[in-house]
């Protein structure tokens, strides 16, 4: 009887100190996660802001898509083959079982493998066009665009506080598109052969697709069974033939002349892995991370690269432009807050749809080989 009341303190000794650990361990976790979201959502801007402005010959964005969806089939092929420890057989058979012999499933993502497809060529056009720190500010549209096809489509609520910060979002917006357009940016596009209104009827397109896609995705692929990587695979392989449809229809000729790889420096390839690496890098992280982090990322990464743009790219910085990016900043902070508790029973419905919204964050997130969150 002693020996068992000894044993009762000392483990709940050792219980606490578990706990402990795994707490530190967290929030090392936590604050890893902050920093990969944060270097992921504005190096990938930056990078592909400063190829794309490079004098001389650029490389061909259609063929740096379908080579991003590329490496990304393959990395998430990999994935799979060590998660069954080589077995070639048991791998080869989960992959004629899932893409095959369910082909109903993988034909369901034709559709948002198109808008992701045009969603990642857009965003070169937009960020070819616009200043990285713009493109930054105005891309958090896609919030709102995510937001309102929840509503509509998955019957989603939104607490008051999220609704403000649309509001508030769409007004930060608004400010910067409209220093843009009458400032000195314009001009300094105006003189490098650079259309301000074709990158910023670019990213709005984009904004539109992303956030139908996420929504329609998550639709689609509720109660699903199949991984993340397999999701990734099935996306994938739409992702590559309508990436090649597109590159042959618009850069054809040209590919055929010059070379698929023409342009390709290590810079380029610096782009296209972040492309296909940080978007499967980030998803993963996103387990660990909570929404008011995820919110915190992205506003703390608008900063690093307007700072940024200012050194590399001479990227003038005026008050009215600092107004409405902190508008932006604040409201991408204020939706990822989480919703009030209530007592009430028809209060669960929303709650637990914010939830799986997190979940579906992640595997919206997933396809995309080239947008920051």
């Amino acid at each position: 009887m002693a020996a068992a009341g000894n044993e009762s303190p000392n483990k709940s000794t050792e219980d606490k100190t578990s706990a402990r650990r795994q707490n530190e361990v967290n929030k090392k976790l936590k604050y890893t996660s902050l920093a990969i979201l944060v270097i992921q959502n504005a190096s990938l801007i930056l990078s592909i802001r400063y190829v794309r402005t490079l004098p001389g010959e650029h490389f061909f964005t259609t063929s740096a898509v379908v080579m991003a969806e590329v490496l990304k089939v393959f990395t998430c092929l990999v994935i799979i083959l060590i998660q069954k420890r080589g077995n070639v057989k048991t791998f080869v058979s989960l992959l004629y079982d899932s893409i095959v012999v369910q082909y109903s499933d993988t034909l369901k993502l034709a559709v948002p493998s198109l808008i992701y497809t045009l969603q990642n060529n857009l965003q070169y056009v937009a960020i070819s066009n616009l200043p990285a720190a713009t493109f930054q500010v105005t891309y958090q549209l896609k919030i709102l665009t995510t937001a309102l096809f929840s509503v509509l489509m998955l019957r989603k609520s939104l607490s008051k506080i999220q609704w403000i910060s649309l509001v508030l979002l769409f007004a930060g917006v608004a400010i910067v598109q409209v220093e843009q357009e009458g400032g000195k940016q314009k001009e300094a596009l105006t003189g490098t052969n650079q259309n301000y209104v074709k990158g910023l009827v670019s990213v709005i397109v984009s904004c539109l697709s992303s956030g139908f896609a996420g929504v329609y995705f998550e639709k689609i692929l509720k109660g699903s069974s199949a991984s993340v990587w397999m999701r990734n695979i099935q996306l994938g392989i739409f992702g590559t033939i309508l990436g090649l449809l597109g590159m042959w229809w618009n850069d054809g000729a040209a590919i055929a002349e010059k070379g698929f790889l023409f342009g390709y420096t290590p810079l380029v390839w610096g782009v296209i892995f972040n492309q296909a690496f940080g978007g499967l890098l980030v998803a993963v992280v996103v387990k660990y991370a909570d929404n008011i982090l995820k919110g915190f990322a992205t506003s703390f990464s608008i900063i690093v690269s307007t700072i940024t743009s200012v050194y590399l790219f001479g990227f003038h910085v005026d008050l009215i432009f600092t107004l409405g990016a902190g508008l932006v900043i604040g409201a991408v902070y204020m939706y990822s807050l989480p919703k009030p508790n209530t007592s009430t029973s028809s209060t669960s419905t929303p709650s637990s749809s914010h939830s799986n919204g997190r979940d579906s964050e992640l595997d919206a997130f997933l396809p995309k080989s080239v947008l920051v969150k």
